[in-house]
């Protein structure tokens, strides 16, 4: 009953998700009082998960959302009598194995071998990820109309809203942090947008005519392992490693810690799209720090040996 008013009222743009999480608990909470449920009681779910190899933050995204209702129940939610329906809230750990998944950025010979052997869809937008920092959904869905031209400098950026937008093929969701970004383009991400131009009337990387839902498809997986990139242990395999590496490069690069945050889209809490053209030039010449360093400037990655 309380997933169920939970789910039926939520706005949360991950509903889906917590959906997901809460069809897994059933089986273990599924039948319970809201009263019993407590560290004691969702344990057998905790110690399962694990058996089945399943990393620690995924699981504690999942009590998150039992967190969630649990609060709801004691502070908001009410009963005929207009009383909470418990009484407080217990209180629900969130487990860290010290499990998850670290980053793997690229070095330059790394990105060559990789993205030769990418389809040329996922090549192209791998290529501009790399050298935007723009993260895997913002790339899927990237948008002729969120593209602003700049006259005074002879160039264009993107700005992608921060809060969901529906269109008439879906609900861009909206960034992470729920403010607009911008997205700067240096040489080489906007040689890649010129030669996207005409493919298709609302996307800049179409993928047979419609938006790819994600680039983490098995074609990347299979570039990625016979690349010789890792495929075992605790580096994760993804798509945001280029945005890792993007950040890398740009440090590598004597970008400033403060022009960093704004081209990795951290939140800053200032208005992030509001920007004179000296500004905007400032980004700009960040971004394309980067474009000579494969030739100039070495980038050498120090990556940690697992034990065992």
């Amino acid at each position: 009953m309380a997933a169920t008013k939970f789910l039926n009222e939520s706005t949360k743009r991950s509903l889906d998700r917590d959906a997901d999480c809460l069809k897994q608990l059933d089986a273990f909470i599924g039948n319970m009082d809201i009263s019993k449920v407590h560290m004691g009681t969702l344990q057998p779910y905790i110690e399962t998960r694990k058996t089945q190899g399943i990393k620690s933050g995924t699981v504690a995204r999942d009590l998150a959302v039992v967190r969630r209702i649990l609060t709801l129940s004691a502070r908001v939610w009410r009963d005929e009598n207009n009383l909470p329906w418990i009484d407080t809230p217990p209180l629900i750990q969130l487990p860290d194995w010290e499990d998850a998944a670290e980053p793997y950025p690229l070095t330059w010979e790394e990105q060559m071998r990789f993205f030769k052997l990418l389809p040329g869809y996922l090549n192209r937008m791998a290529l501009f990820k790399v050298n935007t920092g723009l993260r895997e959904q913002g790339v899927c869905w990237l948008r002729w109309d969120w593209e602003v031209k700049v006259p005074a400098l002879k160039t264009s950026i993107f700005i992608t809203p921060g809060k969901p937008v529906a269109y008439d093929d879906g609900v861009w969701p909206g960034e992470k942090n729920k403010e607009d970004q911008i997205v700067v383009l240096n040489r080489i991400a906007q040689s890649v947008v010129e030669g996207q131009r005409g493919l298709n009337p609302k996307y800049v990387f179409p993928y047979k005519e419609k938006r790819l839902e994600r680039m983490h498809t098995t074609a990347w997986k299979n570039a990625w392992k016979n690349a010789n990139l890792p495929c075992s242990g605790s580096y994760t395999k993804g798509p945001h490693n280029l945005k890792h590496t993007f950040g890398r490069r740009l440090r590598a690069a004597g970008v400033s810690f403060e022009t960093r945050k704004v081209l990795l889209h951290h939140t800053t809490g200032d208005i992030t799209t509001h920007y004179s053209s000296a500004e905007l030039k400032e980004l700009i010449d960040a971004v394309n720090s980067i474009c000579d360093m494969e030739s100039g400037v070495s980038l050498t990655v120090l990556k940690r040996t697992k034990a065992g």
